[in-house]
Order: C-alpha cells, then structure tokens, then sequence
C-alpha cells in the first residue's frame, strides 16, 4: 500500500473519483464470474456423457445467485460519473461502469442457453479469423515426445506444499484451498485472494511448474500488485483485462521454461472450441471436433468443450492464445511488461494509466513477477511457433 499520507492527500485532491472508486469497489466484489459458471455436478455429467457413447448432452447445474442482478446494475449506473472532471478519467470510468454491467448480465443469465451466449460474447468475444488460423497452425504440429515430468504422481496436497515453496520467493501471502467445483485444476480467485486446488486431482510436475508460473507468478502478483494502488479499480479488473492477463500468464509459463507444445496446442483446441460455438455446435459436436477429428484424448477433450459450453457457451479461453500473441510480440520488441503487472489491467488501458501516474494515481509496481527475469525456454519449436502467430 502507498503511506498514508500520500493516500489522504490524493483522495483530498479528488474527492469524487475516490468515492466512486471506493462505492465500485464494495459493489464488483459480488460478482466474480468465475465462482457462478463452473458446474456442482462436472463429474456425474461426464460419466453419463461417457456412457451414453458421447451423444448425450450433459445438463449442468450452476450456483444459485447471492445478489440481485437488477439491483446491483442499478447501483452500477447510479455512480454520479458526472462529478470526476477529468475527461480522460470520467471515459475511464465510464467503461469500467459498462464493463461490470454486462458482466452482471452474463451472469444473470448463465445456464440459459443462448442468452448466456450472447452475453459472453459482449465481454469476451469470439475468436477470429486470424485466431483460428493461428490455432491451425500450432495444431498442425506432431506431438512430441513426453517424459516423466508429464506423469500424473502428484496427489492435490503435494502440489499445495509445491506452490506454498514457489510462493515464499513472494513477500505476499499465499492462501491455498482444495475445491470439486472447478473446471480447471487450479485457478486464483481475484476477490478472495485465494488459490484454489482440484481436489482428488493428480499433477505432473511440468504442471505444478506451469500452474506456479501462470497463478502465482502473474495472476496472484497483479492481484497483490493492484491492491498496493491508490485506487481499488486496478486490483477488480479492467475492461478487456483478461486477454493481457492470460497473455502474461502463458508468457510467463514460457519465460520460465514450463511451456510445452502440449500446452500451445490446449490454447489453440480452445480457440477452436469456442469457435464452434458461433457455427452452433451442440456440446457433443465440439467434443467430437476435439476428440473425433484432432484425437485429442477423452478427458482432455471433454475438458475443453467443458470450458467452451459452460454456461452456455463461454467463449473467455479464445483470449489466452491471442493474449499470448500480444504479449510475446511486446516482449520481443524488449518494451517493458511493469505497467501491465501494476494490477488487472489490459494493454488498450495503457495511455490512461500514463496519464494516470503522471497524476499520482498509479504507483510503480511493489511485486516483480520473477519470472521474466531471465528466459529458461529451451524448445525451439516453440520459439519458432511463436514467432510466426500472425
């Protein structure tokens, strides 16, 4: 956090802009998406889509709602944007007010079939015509050959003591619970600082390698980072913030030398996952795309389509692999990524928040993320890859 004094005298500077970034603030923490659109019953509708020969179309149950959508977007709208003088931080605002609206709607309506669709689509978008190109091109590559740090031996406690190692690098603090409610194997939760654990899950240490890199080394540090700035909207998230966050994080699985093409080719089956979903594809259709014609193994393929169809179709893990394009021609181009770690923040936002610091309101960063310190990738394929994204 910033002393004290510096705070008061900023939020004396500008009342209006520190109200309203203090009133956003209560009301973003009751909407994170990604605790409303994991499934409770993934594991009994992966049996029964596994016994009925791939054909069923699984029916998922989602947490129940604790807010009320139409009240909570009201709040939203309420904010007197009016009183922040400033034109670049009233747009600022603005966008970040539109932003949170229509997230409040994509999770209103989850479960619902086509609404969800269409409200996922206004904030994630779907992939395009280069992505899927891109997403072509890597799965055009032979699967290399794995070795044992591929294996699964890793039980969900080990891979807890794993990260709480790889964290004490941090001066943050690192809480860690196990969950049977989410879709991947590990993920961070924003609002509550926590990482969350597969339970019953098996990892292989190129795994925990590249969950430690991508979790704690960028989304846990942007988090920590964000909440060391003046103003809280840095550390909720802006617009757009998901593909430059995913984008660093994969970079950072590279720089670090966890990144296999194994893993390049999971981001491009989600490109293609997702985009199935504006050809109409029915949750069986995907996972024949994945499984049928690319041959990806069942459970990893039922994963993917997972990801792509919950909810009704979510289409926020086509960004990982255009995130990555993004952030991988920044860092080649050796411009600095600390404005990007400096909380949950996208690449568009990056003159704002220029103009921002030269007023006081956005601090240099207080964690590094060590991971691009020094690159550790060794596969030239990759380099080779990543080299030739359009």
């Amino acid at each position: 956090m910033i002393p004290v004094k510096e705070q008061n005298d900023l939020q004396s500077q500008y009342p209006a802009l520190f109200d309203i970034d203090s009133n956003l603030n209560r009301l973003v923490k009751r909407i994170e998406l990604l605790s409303y659109v994991n499934p409770l019953n993934i594991e009994k509708e992966k049996q029964g889509f596994f016994s009925s020969k791939f054909t069923s179309e699984p029916t998922f149950k989602y947490p129940k709602l604790k807010f009320d959508p139409y009240k909570l977007q009201r709040l939203f709208f309420s904010q007197r944007l009016e009183r922040i003088q400033d034109d670049t931080i009233h747009k600022f605002y603005q966008d970040v007010v539109y932003y949170y609206a229509n997230m409040i709607q994509c999770i209103e309506t989850i479960g619902r079939g086509k609404k969800f669709y269409y409200n996922s689509l206004r904030v994630y978008g779907t992939p395009t015509e280069k992505d899927v190109d891109n997403a072509k091109f890597i799965l055009h590559y032979s699967d290399e050959p794995s070795g044992i740090e591929m294996d699964k031996v890793y039980s969900a406690e080990q891979a807890k003591d794993y990260f709480e190692e790889f964290a004490a690098q941090y001066d943050f603090p690192l809480n860690v619970k196990f969950s049977v409610h989410i879709s991947a194997d590990a993920m961070v939760s924003n609002a509550t600082r926590t990482l969350f654990i597969k339970k019953n899950t098996k990892f292989s240490k190129n795994q925990l390698l590249t969950l430690a890199h991508h979790e704690i080394g960028v989304h846990l540090v942007t988090t920590y980072n964000g909440l060391a700035q003046p103003l809280s909207i840095f550390s909720n998230g802006l617009p757009k913030n998901v593909e430059t966050q995913e984008g660093l994080a994969v970079l950072s699985e590279y720089m670090g030398g966890a990144l296999t093409l194994k893993r390049l080719k999971e981001l491009a089956y989600r490109v293609m996952a997702a985009d199935s979903l504006i050809k109409g594809y029915s949750f069986a259709d995907t996972f024949d795309l994945i499984h049928g014609q690319y041959k990806l193994n069942r459970d990893e393929a039922f994963a993917i389509t997972l990801r792509a169809h919950r909810g009704g179709g979510f289409t926020k893990d086509r960004l990982y692999l255009s995130g990555l394009r993004k952030i991988y021609k920044r860092y080649k181009n050796e411009e600095s990524l600390d404005i990007l770690l400096s909380g949950k923040v996208a690449l568009d936002n990056e003159p704002s928040m220029i103009y921002m610091k030269q007023l006081g309101l956005v601090e240099p960063i207080k964690h590094k993320s060590h991971t691009f310190q020094q690159k550790l990738n060794t596969n030239s394929t990759l380099d080779f890859i990543l080299n030739n994204l359009k």
